[in-house]
């Protein structure tokens, strides 16, 4: 009997367990793709005497677009989601059904006929039915959000087919409410501008991830007892 009970809080202790959606996560590792590609191999190019283009780390003419690994690029991340959805169901049926099925009389009436008639009226013995379904249901939604920060990241991987991939991350500490700012992806060297800047659009499996931490964060999360309590319970 024992064992029957333990069976069963353990049941619904897993039940409850995948009822409630845990707190959602964010990872700033790269995508599986940008681990398993090599890294591009730096080529040695000659120096060409005479040439208005200088050689070394910093050229007198040269882009001042991120190019190598640690570089730095600052990405404007813009972010605007516009959601607007509505929804109308009506569903209707009606039925009627008589299957005649009465008492008959005889032709002579008499006694009988009376009777049957009778049981026809008070019974409705002719087995008429009818019913009536109607549903109508309608729902709106609406969703508007915007997020527009800077954040200047640093190429950490150049992949063999030329694009960076890019993490950076800011951290504000403000009247004791600190902010983090993460963001990671893939990037084309083309999409960054002249001014070594480039929209978050561009940027291919962006993770961005904007938190605070501080009064407010802890007086608008549930207590660990509430989300114990709430990951067990399985109704």
């Amino acid at each position: 009997m024992k064992v029957v009970t333990l069976s069963l809080v353990s049941i619904l202790f897993l039940a409850g367990c995948t009822a409630h959606q845990a707190d959602p996560k964010i990872t700033m590792k790269p995508p599986a793709y940008v681990e398993e590609m090599p890294s591009r191999i730096k080529e040695n190019v000659g120096s060409q005497p005479g040439s208005l283009f200088g050689q070394g780390e910093n050229p007198l003419f040269a882009d001042l677009k991120a190019m190598h690994v640690n570089d730095v690029v600052t990405v404007v991340v813009t972010e605007n989601i516009a959601q607007t959805s509505t929804a109308k169901k009506t569903l209707s049926k009606d039925s009627s059904d008589s299957l005649g099925a009465g008492l008959t009389t005889t032709a002579g009436g008499g006694v009988l006929g009376s009777v049957s008639n009778q049981l026809n009226k008070v019974g409705n013995i002719g087995f008429t039915s009818g019913s009536n379904n109607s549903f109508k249901g309608a729902g709106s939604n609406t969703r508007n959000e915007t997020f527009t920060t800077n954040v200047t990241a640093r190429i950490i991987k150049i992949m063999v087919n030329g694009n960076y991939f890019i993490e950076g991350s800011r951290e504000l500490l403000i009247n004791g409410e600190k902010q983090i700012i993460q963001i990671s992806g893939v990037i084309r060297p083309y999409d960054i501008d002249k001014y070594n800047t480039i929209d978050s659009k561009y940027i291919a499996d962006a993770r961005i991830l904007y938190k605070t931490e501080g009064d407010i964060d802890q007086t608008m999360t549930k207590p660990w007892g509430s989300k114990l309590m709430e990951s067990i319970w399985p109704f």
